[in-house]
């Protein structure tokens, strides 16, 4: 007999998830159930009802082909998934068989234990032969994988087709020519931001670093060091903070801002460009700006080509505690196949995490098209470490830009002093 799915929604449990304990460790179920409730948690969108009913369409199928079998689905939000996540790999009889996690997240939580490995099943899979790179690489540690990709993103240069008319001026084909296109138009416009940039938009910022051939670590398998103070990365923290102060972006206003910053700055008709993501596009649709802009690929040094892009995305990964392995590793495979991520695409404007997905879906829209071209010029990833959350959220990065723009270091004191902690962070994880 077919069984209902259940929408479970999140309440008060949050308050006491928030004081939730430092993992230490999951062990594994003994039991591969073949019948029985599966509990699943993605996360709650902004605008959910889409997601809802893609997800519904895949649980539907699940459910008739597994007699006996249930899901139920929690949508938790994304700005409590570290506390809401890591309780449940200290208590395995309240953590779900399947969840969503960001793509950054992986290193970790597969330290401390919470995600089963699945190598054997993804590798098998007739699918992932069109998986993206990088998509593949952030569900990878050591070698191993520990989830499926569900979705990519990834950022462009947003530009005002009307102010670059009025001025007369071309689309950058380099970063040099962004810089002074965005230092022209404040100079004729001096109410508007160039380019909006922010001193803690990190993921902004990579793409500079990235383009003049600096890393942000070396190393693998674990094990990585530092490379921010190098010469080549130098040269892009140049390039990017050389876009603050009152000639484009002023210090005052822009060395706090963030990418959500930037794009409402944009959008909103402040700038006349912005480095935003895919996912931007709704928001800059509702905003004053609509029909007035155009996206381009974010130039990289040499004239036509394209600076590497920091892959973003969320990932699906099967709990190393569940006692329905199986089922859990096949409703893994449904969510994130081809089928689900085009309908996720179509309900969300997520991009999927397959190469010929994302092909049709820039056929379809138009407006994904720089988005792809982005993706298949080749984009990068942050360090496969564990040690990566901590200095994400120590904000090693943005506090090297910002002590920079602001003037309190140069650019070769302010990278030796973030790798200082980059490499104390790597160090503390083995």
């Amino acid at each position: 007999m077919k069984l209902s799915v259940r929408m479970v929604a999140l309440a008060a449990v949050l308050a006491t998830a928030a004081c939730a304990p430092q993992t230490s460790g999951t062990s594994s179920s003994d039991k591969d159930e073949k019948t029985g409730t599966l509990r699943v948690w993605l996360f709650q969108e902004v605008n959910n009802k889409p997601k809802e009913q893609a997800v519904d369409s895949v649980l539907a199928a699940f459910e008739k082909a597994h007699e006996g079998a249930e899901v139920t689905v929690e949508y938790i939000p994304v700005e409590t998934r570290a506390q809401r996540i890591k309780a449940a790999f200290n208590d395995p009889k309240s953590a779900p068989d399947l969840v969503e996690y960001g793509n950054t997240d992986t290193a970790g939580y597969v330290r401390d234990g919470g995600l089963a490995d699945v190598t054997e099943e993804f590798e098998a899979w007739e699918e992932t032969e069109d998986t993206d790179p990088t998509a593949r690489q952030s569900v990878t540690v050591d070698g191993k994988v520990y989830g499926a990709p569900y979705f990519v993103g990834v950022r462009a240069l947003y530009y005002r087709t009307d102010v670059f008319e009025e001025l007369g001026l071309d689309v950058p084909r380099t970063q040099a020519e962004l810089i002074s296109t965005a230092k022209k138009i404040r100079a004729a416009k001096p109410g508007m931001y160039g380019i909006a940039v922010g001193g803690a938009y990190t993921y902004g910022a990579m793409p500079f670093i990235w383009a003049h051939g600096g890393e942000l670590a070396t190393g693998k398998g674990g094990s990585y060091a530092s490379a921010i103070d190098g010469a080549d990365a130098r040269k892009g923290i140049e390039a990017y903070t050389s876009l603050f102060g009152d000639d484009n972006c002023p210090a005052a206003k822009c060395a706090g801002m963030g990418g959500n910053d930037t794009v409402t700055a944009f959008a909103s008709g402040k700038a006349a460009m912005a480095i935003g993501g895919d996912f931007s596009h709704a928001a800059v649709e509702a905003g004053k700006v609509k029909g007035k802009y155009a996206v381009v690929p974010l130039p990289g040094v040499e004239p036509g080509s394209i600076a590497p892009a920091f892959a973003g995305g969320n990932n699906l990964g099967v709990l190393k505690s569940t006692s329905h392995r199986t089922l859990a590793v096949d409703l893994m495979k449904r969510l994130a196949s081809k089928e689900a991520q085009g309908e996720l695409f179509e309900g969300m404007g997520f991009l999927p995490t397959f190469s010929d997905v994302r092909r049709r879906a820039a056929e379809e829209e138009p407006f994904v098209k720089p988005f792809v071209e982005t993706l298949a010029a080749g984009t990068k990833f942050v360090p496969a470490s564990p040690a990566w959350a901590r200095i994400d959220s120590s904000l090693v990065l943005p506090t090297m830009f910002q002590e920079v723009v602001s003037g309190r270091k140069d650019v070769a004191t302010a990278s030796a002093d973030a790798a200082k902690k980059m490499n104390e962070a790597f160090g503390s994880v083995g």
